[in-house]
């Protein structure tokens, strides 16, 4: 699960996300008048395989047809919007990328500005207050990944005052349900998860998390726009509900489908690994080290983390080859480094793993060092933690004895 959104950004979001897809509607060469909703048939087949390009990251090949939407329809929001979804997907292998947040930002104020002039031109535009409050969404989501909660809260105020003013069109009602279902399973989880956020909540409506997931469900089936964002966000939702057999399902589908998708790669591998399914897992995991291995876009620390943890626990408990299973897990530590996730649980567990490799070795001084690592780190209440301080005491008597 990524770091923590304010609900009201994911409601806005995702609701809007996919909304680059209404580029069929857009057509017409008059220069007056910016022109909607015509549902040129051609124009939306064109763009649907940009989107798809998008989302199995062939970006050279998504931009391509992005940036040709720019010169057709030079005051449409629809160019720049999309430009910056495909940066938005270019750091969702790993989010704490900033190499990108100007160009998004860029694009998504250029989005605000065209769309602002649709609206000058028809203040009743719904068309281009769900694109105000999409770039907004998008605005709000960044500053949240850096932490910038004042800039984020101001992004995600104004991205909802326009998601009001674009509701209502019937056309548009599965993406409309979308939105309401991330709503309606983030606010009660954040509610459950979150204590601190608690007084925040009380100014919004209550949510339901199981309501949330069947409207999510019912958009991934059912909705044209948002169906692929919608099965993103579900995937994550199965894993964190410990639902891992549809997690693995839906994950599984989407890597066959966008197979150069380093996401719902990694989240194929996760699903696996948490059932069980160790020969799965196994292949999952040697696919996203030998793709960072060549380089593959998209592919990096992150993925190699979740693979090299994996190799590491295969071959420590079941192929029992403590020199290899060493060999990962000090790999899933270099990963780590190389994205400051040394926090994060793969991580932590690589730590705790390698402490007892070295104890049955009886390098008691060298296991000491990977335990008091974990100890270092604080988080008492968590199972790594606790296991490591049992550890590190049964060790220090082993010493003393010696």
């Amino acid at each position: 699960m990524p770091r923590i959104f304010i609900f009201f950004f994911l409601l806005v979001l995702q609701q809007t996300t996919a909304f680059g897809q209404f580029s069929s509607w857009f057509g017409g060469d008059d220069e007056e008048e910016i022109q909607e909703l015509l549902m040129d048939r051609k124009i939306q087949i064109e763009t649907t395989t940009a989107i798809n390009n998008m989302y199995n990251f062939k970006f050279y090949e998504a931009d391509r047809e992005f940036k040709w939407l720019l010169v057709k329809y030079p005051k449409h929001p629809i160019g720049h919007f999309l430009l910056g979804l495909s940066d938005w997907w270019k750091i969702v292998p790993d989010t704490g990328d900033e190499s990108f947040d100007s160009r998004i930002h860029g694009h998504m104020d250029k989005t605000i500005d065209r769309a602002e002039d649709m609206l000058d031109q028809n203040a009743n535009s719904k068309e281009a207050a769900f694109f105000i409050a999409a770039a907004y969404a998008f605005k709000g989501r960044l500053y949240a990944e850096r932490e910038n909660w004042v800039k984020s809260a101001w992004a995600g105020k104004q991205a909802l005052k326009y998601l009001e003013k674009s509701r209502g069109d019937e056309n548009i009602n599965p993406e409309l349900l979308f939105g309401d279902g991330l709503y309606n399973f983030y606010s009660k989880w954040i509610h459950e998860n979150y204590k601190s956020l608690k007084p925040l909540l009380t100014f919004f409506r209550k949510g339901d998390k199981q309501l949330g997931i069947a409207q999510l469900e019912n958009v991934s089936q059912n909705a044209f726009y948002t169906r692929m964002e919608a099965r993103y966000f579900l995937v994550q939702i199965y894993a964190m509900e410990n639902k891992n057999q549809k997690a693995l399902r839906l994950a599984s589908m989407m890597h066959a489908v966008y197979p150069d998708n380093s996401f719902f790669h990694r989240y194929a591998a996760r699903s696996s690994f948490a059932l069980g399914r160790m020969n799965e897992s196994e292949r999952y995991a040697k696919e996203l080290l030998d793709n960072i291995e060549a380089g593959k876009e998209g592919y990096g620390a992150n993925e190699g983390r979740y693979g090299a943890y994996m190799m590491g626990y295969i071959y420590k408990n079941y192929k029992r080859n403590p020199e290899t299973a060493r060999f990962y897990y000090l790999k899933c530590l270099d990963f780590a480094k190389q994205n400051n996730t040394e926090k994060a649980g793969y991580s932590v567990s690589s730590l705790l793993a390698l402490g007892d490799i070295e104890m049955s070795l009886k390098n008691y001084t060298v296991a000491q060092k990977y335990y008091q690592s974990i100890l270092d780190l604080k988080d008492r209440k968590s199972s790594t933690y606790k296991a490591a301080k049992e550890k590190e005491k049964e060790i220090r008597k082993l010493l003393r004895k010696s």
